[in-house]
């Protein structure tokens, strides 16, 4: 009996049913691979309007995001000093109630690398207001270190995208809509390989990826400069510039983001 209880113990959870998700990447053309050795992973692999993506389900990375989690992730040709996050605003409540809990009560100085970046840039960049989240004010609040591009890139057809995603997922749920380095990147929980769920944030994905793509087409033409070699150059706004030190809060440079893995 004790033989059998050990092999139960050492078999691991059970294998997840990937077959949804496996059919949904094979309807539209799609590759689609289970992550060796982990039963409780996949990768999506495709391309959209001319773009590549990768989609992920597997074991979260963040700590925000218990247990499975949807990362949706794009190379896009975007300036590496351009930094953007979209947050729904119960996440970014909890966030900065953690970041003054941390480092502010405890009378620390300084957010090292191992913060993660969603955290570190709440005190870098400053929140859009109401008036720019507009429709979107009562469930989602963004920074970003060129306030001007966020604003047209959440004033685009992406605010329908997100709009539509407060009747189908509740306020509490974790959604994080990120660019940092060029890297677009959407996290969040999903507890079993559904297709549903995928198809919802896929649609956000394709949006963002689309609009971002035309707005960094539309300000390299404006500044007459190459957008990944001089960023600086966006004639519509300078960049803001990062303080090596905030009031009690200092904040290190974001270092260089390393790939995703499941």
């Amino acid at each position: 009996m004790l033989k059998q209880l050990r092999r139960w113990l050492s078999r691991g959870p059970a294998p997840v049913d990937l077959a949804a998700l496996r059919q949904w990447a094979e309807d539209r053309g799609h590759s689609f691979r289970g992550v060796r050795g982990n039963a409780q992973g996949c990768v999506i692999e495709g391309h959209s309007c001319g773009q590549a993506w990768r989609i992920e389900w597997g074991a979260s990375q963040r700590g925000y995001i218990a247990g499975t989690e949807l990362r949706l992730i794009a190379e896009l040709d975007l300036p590496k000093a351009l930094m953007v996050m979209v947050l729904n605003r119960n996440l970014m409540a909890a966030m900065e109630k953690t970041v003054y809990e941390q480092f502010v009560d405890d009378v620390q100085t300084r957010i090292d690398t191992d913060t993660p970046s969603e955290m570190r840039w709440l005190v870098m960049f400053s929140k859009l207001g109401a008036p720019e989240l507009g429709r979107l004010q009562g469930r989602y609040a963004a920074v970003s270190s060129v306030a001007p591009w966020l604003v047209q890139w959440l004033s685009s057809p992406l605010n329908d995208a997100l709009a539509a995603t407060a009747e189908m997922v509740g306020p509490d749920q974790p959604v994080a809509l990120t660019i940092g380095r060029g890297r677009l990147t959407l996290r969040t929980p999903l507890p079993q390989p559904d297709d549903g769920g995928l198809a919802v944030w896929f649609s956000v994905f394709e949006h963002a990826i689309r609009e971002a793509r035309r707005l960094g087409s539309e300000w390299r033409d404006a500044a007459g400069s190459s957008l990944t070699t001089q960023p600086s150059a966006w004639s519509h706004s300078e960049l803001v510039r990062i303080p090596s030190r905030l009031p009690r809060v200092a904040a290190h440079s974001n270092s260089s983001h390393s790939a995703s893995q499941v």
